[in-house]
């Protein structure tokens, strides 16, 4: 009987781990599309971000199913959400730069490269809570001195943005690379809360 409550509550660590590590890999495609912004990369972000999905719906569908969960059903919702989140607005971000023609900024990949090694840091954290649960706050601290950099970034861009020339093109410009921008920074937040959430579940195994 033991046994079978164990697995259960694998089964909840290892889809939030398959969920971080997706996410991880959709931020890497962030990453080389603001390099190259070709539509094969924009096909395969948005496919990560519909993989990312299904592993959540089955989350979801696991925690109405099961009365004994690894830690509390609230956390197991919010950080599968939080991580859910980041890849969602990183296809976002893809999406919207391609009907707006926003092409990449350097501020832009700055700000992808730093999201790209928060996403790792929050994978690593989520493979190290169960057994490891020091070293995945360690991982926890170091994602969100990744996002408070990402948001310094972001507050270097918009100043950027409104330093340019005042006319209509420039006003165009200036709207359609803010949204952009917000939905990175969007990203970040989530980053954030993830990285929080995992400090809060070790905080309460303690």
């Amino acid at each position: 009987m033991f046994r079978f409550f164990k697995k259960r509550e694998d089964v909840f660590h290892k889809l939030i781990q398959e969920q971080a590590s997706i996410t991880y890999e959709g931020l890497k495609l962030l990453v080389e599309y603001l390099k190259s912004p070709a539509p094969e990369i924009a096909e395969q972000l948005a496919l990560k971000e519909k993989e990312a999905d299904e592993i959540r719906r089955i989350l979801i569908d696991e925690l109405n199913r099961t009365f004994v969960t690894p830690f509390d059903r609230e956390d197991i919702f919010a950080l599968s959400r939080s991580i859910d989140d980041v890849i969602d607005y990183a296809d976002s971000t893809v999406s919207e730069m391609a009907i707006l023609k926003v092409h990449p900024t350097p501020y832009m990949a700055r700000i992808a490269s730093l999201l790209k090694d928060a996403a790792y840091e929050i994978h690593q954290a989520v493979l190290r809570l169960n057994k490891h649960p020091s070293v995945a706050i360690d991982h926890a601290q170091r994602a969100k001195a990744l996002e408070n950099r990402v948001e310094a970034v972001y507050r270097e861009a918009l100043a950027a943005l409104f330093s340019g020339p005042e006319d209509v093109h420039h006003v165009v410009e200036m709207l359609k690379l803010r949204e952009v921008y917000r939905h990175l920074s969007n990203a970040a937040d989530r980053g954030d809360e993830a990285a929080n959430i995992i400090a809060d579940v070790v905080v309460k195994k303690t």
